[in-house]
């Protein structure tokens, strides 16, 4: 067991969770989804004396990616998605930021693959593809923490809307079913919007799977 810690920053006109995940005792975080206000994120972490490591996606939609130029012009730091979300990431129409009046591309500088093992300043965790939500929704898990960054894929007694741009309901439950309730049941997860549960919790009183 390490000593991860995480931290949330809600933000945006969807209330979307930024997550920082970092080891206790160190100043180098990696944020998941910075929302809307990347500047915002990068200022309130070097406050508090974190820098950022990395930039990690777990899918492309307009609430997750509106920060990321700010952030990594910032930082530096390098942004990471799954190599299937490239086109949801690189086109405004597909991650609906033209509809929501504010058109956005974002290019990662690493597309991983599904179940590739990524380790940044000690920190490991693997990539788990969950499509559904989008075609190429991620989830990102620290195993020995028990952690999962879930994204719009697992909700608390919820799950990801499809009725958006490459969703697909039917693929979203079987990813869940597949890929995430496997996992051990005092995992605990992290979602994109609303407040955080656990794979067991899920598995009891979740209605859609």
């Amino acid at each position: 067991m390490s000593n991860l810690k995480i931290g949330r920053i809600m933000l945006g006109i969807c209330q979307t969770n930024c997550y920082f995940v970092y080891q206790e005792g160190t100043d180098k975080a990696l944020v998941f989804d910075p929302a809307d206000k990347g500047e915002y994120i990068y200022n309130g972490l070097k406050e508090k004396g974190f820098t950022v490591a990395a930039i990690l996606l777990t899918h492309g939609h307009f609430d997750h990616i509106w920060g990321v130029e700010a952030l990594r012009e910032l930082s530096g730091a390098k942004v990471y998605a799954y190599e299937e979300e490239k086109e949801v990431c690189e086109n405004p129409s597909v991650n609906v930021s033209k509809g929501a009046g504010r058109p956005c591309a974002i290019k990662a500088d690493t597309y991983l693959k599904d179940g590739e093992e990524v380790t940044i300043e000690g920190i490991s965790f693997k990539l788990i593809a969950t499509p559904g939500h989008t075609k190429g929704s991620c989830c990102y898990y620290f195993a020995d923490d028990k952690i999962l960054i879930s994204g719009d894929t697992l909700f608390q007694e919820s799950v990801g809307r499809t009725d958006l741009p490459t969703g697909s309901m039917s693929t979203l439950v079987r990813s869940i079913k597949e890929k995430l309730m496997p996992l051990p049941e005092d995992v605990k997860v992290y979602p994109g919007h609303g407040e955080s549960t656990t794979i067991g919790y899920e598995k009891q009183y979740n209605p859609f799977i």
